[in-house]
C-alpha cells in the first residue's frame, strides 16, 4: 500500500516524487520508458546539446569579425549525436540515483487505473496490482501527427521525422522542411541551418514563433532569412510523401523537394490507455482538467505537466508537480500560470514572461510600452558584432507594475527569470529602479528601460 502512485516518470513526475519521498509519503513511479521524460531524452537537454554545438561551429565561422582567426572549421554530427547520448544517460542516470537516495521506489511498466476500491486506487503495471490513497498523473505529451496524405507511411520508412526521430539522425541532410513554425520546429531549422542544410519551414500562421511577441517574431524571421532559412507562411501542408512535402498557399499548390521532413506542429497529451475512465477522470480536448492547485474532479486523483494541457514547458511541470505535492500534505498552494517564463533556444534566443502587446490590448488592459535597444549594454556590443536584439517591457498603467517582458538576443534565456519574478511579484516601476544591476551585463537594459517610462 502506498501513500502516492505517480504515473510517469518526467519533470512533473520525478520531481514531485522527489518531494512527496522527502516529506515521508510512501511514493511509487511507475514509468514506461525512460525516466526524464520526453524534456530530459528527447526534447530540452538534447537539443540543447545540439544547439550549443552548433553556436560554437557560428563562432568559428564568424570568429574573425572578432580578431581571431582560426584553420578551416567543421562539424562532425555523428559526433554531436554521440555527445547529446553522453548527456542524456548521465542525467537519466543522475534522475534514478536522485529517487533511490529519497527512497523513491521505481518500476518501468505502462500502468493502467483499474478501480477505486475501498482500500484506494488500484493500479496494473507488468501483471501487478498496486494499490495507493492518492494518483498524480504525470505522462506527458506526444508529438501531435496530423492526417495528412501520406504522412503516416513517411513516418514508417524513414522520410518524416519527430522531435524523438531527429535527434537520432546521424547524417546532415541537404534539405529539410520543417512543417511547423513553433518552438521545436525553429530550434530545430536553427540548428540544421547552422550546419549546412538548406532549411525551409512551412507554418499555417502568418508568423512564427506561436505566441511570441509579433515584434520579436518579425526580428527573428528577418534574422533567419539572413542566414538562408527560407520561410513559407499562410500554407497548409497538404502531403508527405516521395521526399517532398506539398503544401498549399493562395490557392496554388506547390512542392518542395527534400532530404528529410520534420514534423512539428505541436503536442498532445497522453491520456489514452491510462484507464482514467474506469474512475471517472475528466478530460477535455484530450487532456486532464485540472484547477489551478493541480486537482481533478475525482478526489485523490491529481495530474501535473503536458498531460494537462496547460502550459507545455518542463519548468512549469516541475512546479505544477510541487503544488500537487504541497496540497496532498496540505500546505495550500497554486500556480500562476501568467508569470511562467518561455523560451526559444535559437541564436538569438527569444525569452517572454507574461502578457505580449496583443494580449494585452485583447483584454482591454491599459498598459505603457517601451522597446529599448541591446545597444545600450556595453557588453552586449562587445559581444555582438552587428547585433540587433531588444527588449519590450508592458508595463500596467494604472498601477505601474510590470506585466509583460519580451527580448530577443544574448543571454535571454539567462535573465528572464529575473523578469518573472518581477511579473510574479507584481514589482512597481519605482521599486525596481533602486535595485542595482550589474555591469557591464546585457540584463541591466532592463533597468534602463524602465527610467524611459
Amino acid at each position: 500500500m502506498y501513500d502516492l502512485i505517480i504515473l510517469g516518470g518526467g519533470p512533473a513526475g520525478y520531481n514531485a516524487s522527489e518531494r512527496a519521498a522527502h516529506a515521508g509519503l510512501k511514493t511509487l513511479v511507475i514509468e514506461e520508458r525512460a525516466l526524464g521524460g520526453v524534456c530530459l531524452n528527447e526534447g530540452c537537454i538534447p537539443t540543447k546539446t545540439f544547439l550549443y554545438s552548433a553556436k560554437i561551429f557560428d563562432y568559428g565561422k564568424h570568429a574573425s569579425d572578432y580578431g581571431v582567426t582560426f584553420g578551416s572549421s567543421a562539424i562532425d554530427h555523428s559526433k554531436v549525436v554521440d555527445r547529446k547520448n553522453k548527456v542524456v544517460s548521465m542525467l537519466v542516470g543522475g534522475v534514478g540515483s536522485t529517487l533511490k537516495k529519497a527512497g523513491v521506489e521505481v518500476v518501468k511498466a505502462t500502468a493502467t487505473i483499474k478501480e477505486r476500491n475501498a482500500e484506494g486506487f488500484v493500479v496494473t503495471a507488468d501483471g501487478k496490482d498496486y494499490v495507493a490513497k492518492q494518483i498524480l498523473v504525470c505522462t506527458g505529451s506526444s508529438a501531435a501527427v496530423p492526417p495528412i496524405p501520406g504522412l503516416s507511411d513517411s513516418i514508417k520508412n524513414g522520410f518524416a521525422l519527430t522531435n524523438r526521430e531527429i535527434l537520432d539522425l546521424r547524417e546532415i541532410p541537404k534539405s529539410i522542411v520543417v512543417v511547423g513554425g513553433g518552438v521545436i520546429g525553429l530550434e530545430m531549422a536553427s540548428y540544421f541551418n547552422s550546419v549546412g542544410s538548406k532549411v525551409y519551414v512551412v507554418e499555417m500562421l502568418d508568423h512564427i514563433a506561436g505566441p511570441t511577441d509579433l515584434e520579436i517574431s518579425a526580428l527573428l524571421q528577418k534574422t533567419y532569412e539572413k542566414k538562408g532559412v527560407e520561410f513559407i507562411l499562410n500554407a497548409k501542408v497538404t502531403s508527405i510523401a516521395d521526399k517532398k512535402v506539398s503544401y498549399e498557399k493562395d490557392g496554388k499548390v506547390s512542392e518542395i523537394p527534400c532530404d528529410y521532413a520534420l514534423v512539428s506542429i505541436g503536442r498532445r497529451a497522453r491520456t489514452a490507455g491510462l484507464g482514467l475512465e474506469n474512475i471517472g477522470v475528466k478530460i477535455e480536448r484530450g487532456a486532464i482538467v485540472t484547477d489551478e492547485y493541480g486537482k481533478t474532479n475525482v478526489p485523490g486523483v491529481w495530474a501535473a505537466g503536458d498531460v494537462n494541457g496547460k502550459s507545455m514547458l518542463a519548468h512549469t511541470a516541475y512546479r505544477e508537480g510541487e503544488v500537487c505535492i504541497n496540497n496532498i500534505l496540505g500546505k495550500k498552494d497554486r500556480i500562476n500560470y501568467n508569470s511562467i517564463p518561455s523560451v526559444i533556444y535559437t541564436n538569438p534566443e527569444v525569452a517572454a514572461v507574461g502578457e505580449t502587446e496583443q494580449t494585452a490590448k485583447a483584454k482591454g488592459l491599459n498598459v505603457k510600452i517601451k522597446t529599448v535597444p541591446l545597444v545600450f549594454s556595453g557588453r552586449y556590443i562587445a559581444e555582438n558584432e552587428g547585433g540587433n536584439g531588444f527588449i519590450k517591457l508592458i508595463v500596467d498603467a494604472d498601477h505601474n507594475n510590470i506585466v509583460g517582458l519580451h527580448m530577443i538576443g544574448t543571454y535571454a534565456s539567462e535573465i528572464i527569470y529575473g523578469a518573472a519574478m518581477m511579473v510574479e511579484t507584481e514589482m512597481r516601476i519605482a521599486d525596481i529602479q533602486k535595485m542595482v544591476f550589474p555591469h557591464p551585463t546585457v540584463c541591466e537594459v532592463i533597468r534602463e528601460a524602465l527610467f524611459q517610462f
